[in-house]
């Protein structure tokens, strides 16, 4: 159990962590509900975004939001996972990030029908309009999980410290952005947005900690570590050289007993 324990201090830590967002998550839906706490800043949030439109603005924010959207994710994500599988020269990549981001469209597809939320005004909008139900946002929520997971596999396979901070930055950036210009062309609520966060996050640290204890019950039986971030190939090329090394100091083990004998003999024959 003592070799496991940092894995199970971090499922509990994550855990906790994962059951707090999935809460805060359900707080928000209940704010809507009752049109208080955060909802109170719905209308504040599309006004102010009515204020900043311009024209150039709008298309631009158009065009990144559209990459979060029913093409443009599935396009990015296949790109990012399919380069994350040859650089770690493992399927993992391709079986997390699909079977994940599958779940996810899937829950946000029967979220919306069962919340059957309405969305701003078209004529608070800018074209072209979605007229699906508003809560949760898909767009938001999707690409937490898919860029949130991407971040993850990716930090496996890099060592620098610096790389590993500049990756979680620019994702973390780029889901907030995403998550900010569906309210910005008014095609969602603020808390439609916010309610994809959380709960992103939550399912992004649920698939992250059934990896790790996938990984640790795996290779239980080779007292494997949990998994970490070092990189694949590096720790294979690690481990064969330190069997290399076992198998020659095994082999001269073997020799000593018989090169002490014969010692023991021409010192006799003297």
């Amino acid at each position: 159990m003592v070799p496991y324990a940092a894995l199970w201090i971090t499922m509990l830590i994550g855990g906790v962590i994962v059951v707090t967002l999935a809460f805060l998550g359900a707080e928000v839906y209940d704010n809507v509900v009752d049109e208080a706490g955060l909802a109170n800043l719905d209308k504040p949030a599309l006004a102010l975004s009515e204020d900043l439109r311009t024209p150039w603005l709008n298309s631009a924010v158009t065009a990144f939001t559209n990459i979060g959207g029913g093409i443009g994710m599935p396009i990015l994500g296949s790109i990012l996972t399919a380069w994350l599988t040859w650089a770690g020269r493992t399927w993992r990549p391709l079986i997390l990030v699909g079977g994940a981001a599958a779940a996810s469209v899937t829950a946000t597809t029967f979220g919306k029908k069962l919340f059957g939320r309405t969305r701003p005004d078209h004529a608070d909008a800018v074209p072209p309009y979605e007229d699906s139900p508003s809560f949760p946002s898909g767009h938001t929520l999707n690409t937490t999980v898919v860029i949130g997971l991407v971040v993850y596999l990716a930090c496996l396979q890099i060592q620098r410290t610096v790389a590993r901070v500049s990756m979680i930055t620019a994702g973390s950036l780029f889901i907030i952005a995403m998550g900010l210009s569906r309210v910005f062309l008014g095609h969602h609520w603020l808390t439609d947005v916010i309610a994809g966060w959380l709960l992103g996050m939550a399912w992004v640290g649920i698939v992250i900690l059934a990896h790790r204890l996938f990984h640790v019950m795996r290779h239980r039986e080779h007292a494997g570590p949990a998994p970490t971030f070092d990189h694949p190939v590096l720790r294979d090329e690690l481990a064969a050289h330190h069997a290399a090394h076992r198998a020659e100091d095994h082999s001269e083990g073997k020799d000593s007993p018989g090169q002490a004998h014969g010692s023991r003999r021409d010192t006799t024959s003297g």
